[in-house]
């Protein structure tokens, strides 16, 4: 089977570099590591060696290591190549292995991307979330979405879940334990206060899907789209919020044409930042589709900046335009808070006009007010002051204790209403336990794990 096939890649990235890794996982590969070595490897021991070519010349020399199963990173016999990383190099040892491979090792391929993770997955040695967690600590974008990251991996997030777990499994003994002598004088259900306990569970679960959402929101951070009439400071707030001069920025109405976008960290989140061609009726073609594009990322966005321009305020047509534009915008953004009005320009206008503002007063050109707009776009993504032992969580995990909590919610109401309906107790139990158990992998399809693992590097 494919599965059982022995697997090669390089685990280095691409381009040249100081040291290059071949990597190999597979059963027996020490007759592989000898045809490559010249020699047999002492065990989880680094080796400095020429690699060889089928005629015993050197390709290159650098370190080889032998980790037999199951002690290793899929749990099965790993030999690690360390070259020069040079492109070239590693592509040579790449297609020695595989030549090797035909007489003392059969079967070897290619490793899919994130095969090598798969099968430490399914070997027992990370559950599903750990595994994840692999991926996000090589993808984190800040440092806090990295140190989370490890900490899923070092199993912070399994173990409340399997905490989680095993409080559910202990309330469904005890309600199968009621279903199956219905006859009995002790009813135990009262007499081990599941119902309580289903509660404790319910607010533990509340707990951790809290963390999971700031974890989440490490992870996948928020998108913000700048948008407004021409002119009233787009793309220099751009420039202010990213600390470099990535939009041009002139009096000229309509020079931004298409997207500019940049990922800022606030204090350690990462905010994706979009500005976009000014929202007016363009005759010209280009600016024209520019302002489709406008549209399409608002559309999209997580929350909006619609920027206004103090300056020109009290102008008919200005103000006119502005009304205009408020109607189009996502309703359901501003309904959740996360669309903010920010007026900009008050370097430009008198103190009093500026005290009558309505929401929040800017100057992309000094800076003033910018740290308040970077505390309101926490706010409104929904970040909590860091927290000590946060870790790194997937939309799929906030996803599924929502699923786990809303279970247990319908479970609640089973509970109170008699035996009558204690099957259906049980069963939103058991849904609610698939539901956290799919988070590790004690449960999930084949289609989410190859969804997974396909986002993985080659290599990895």
């Amino acid at each position: 089977m494919e599965g059982e096939d022995p697997i090669v890649a390089i685990a280095t990235a691409g381009g040249r570099g100081a040291v290059g890794i071949v990597r190999v996982s597979g059963t027996g590969l020490m007759a592989l590591a000898e045809a490559l070595c010249g020699q047999a490897l002492q065990a989880r021991r680094a080796t400095y060696l020429p690699f060889l070519d089928s005629t015993g010349a050197a390709i290159d020399r650098g370190l080889a290591i032998f980790f037999p199963a199951p002690h290793s990173y899929t749990g099965e016999d790993v030999l690690e190549l360390q070259a020069h990383g040079g492109p070239v190099v590693l592509q040579l040892l790449l297609a020695r292995c595989l030549e090797a491979s035909r007489t003392v090792l059969p079967r070897l391929r290619i490793a899919r991307p994130g095969e090598f993770t798969e099968r430490a997955f399914l070997n027992d040695k990370l559950d599903l979330a750990q595994a994840e967690a692999v991926a996000d600590l090589i993808d984190a974008s800040t440092e806090a979405a990295a140190r989370s990251a490890a900490r899923s991996l070092d199993g912070a997030f399994s173990r409340q879940v399997d905490a989680l777990t095993a409080e559910l499994v202990e309330l469904r003994m005890l309600v199968e334990a009621t279903l199956d002598f219905p006859d009995e004088e002790i009813d135990f259900l009262e007499a081990a206060d599941a119902r309580g306990r289903l509660a404790r569970a319910a607010a533990a679960v509340d707990a951790v899907l809290a963390r999971a959402r700031q974890g989440a929101l490490l992870r996948e951070g928020i998108r913000v789209v700048l948008a407004g009439q021409p002119n009233v400071g787009k793309s220099s707030l751009l420039n202010a919020l990213a600390g470099a001069e990535l939009a041009i920025v002139t009096a000229t109405p309509g020079t931004t044409r298409d997207k500019v976008g940049q990922t800022i960290q606030i204090e350690g989140v990462p905010v994706h930042v979009v500005d976009t061609a000014g929202l007016r009726d363009a005759a010209e073609e280009v600016e024209r589709i520019g302002v489709e594009r406008s549209w399409a990322e608002i559309g999209n966005a997580d929350a909006i900046v619609f920027l206004h321009d103090l300056s020109r305020e009290g102008d008919a047509a200005y103000d006119t335009a502005e009304r205009e534009i408020a109607s189009r915008l996502p309703a359901r953004l501003a309904a959740d808070g996360r669309l903010l009005h920010v007026h900009n320009k008050v370097d430009a206008v008198p103190h009093a006009a500026v005290a009558q503002v309505d929401g929040l007063a800017i100057s992309a050109v000094t800076g003033q007010g910018l740290d308040a707009l970077r505390r309101r776009l926490l706010e409104v993504a929904g970040w909590q002051a860091a927290q000590e032992g946060l870790f790194i969580a997937r939309a799929r995990h906030v996803e599924a204790l929502q699923r786990t909590r809303a279970h247990l919610g319908e479970a609640a109401t089973h509970a109170g209403s008699g035996n009558a309906r204690l099957e259906l107790f049980a069963e939103e139990l058991r849904l609610g336990h698939d539901a956290l158990a799919a988070i590790t992998g004690a449960f999930s399809s084949d289609d989410l794990l190859g969804a997974i693992f396909a986002r993985f590097c080659i290599g990895k």
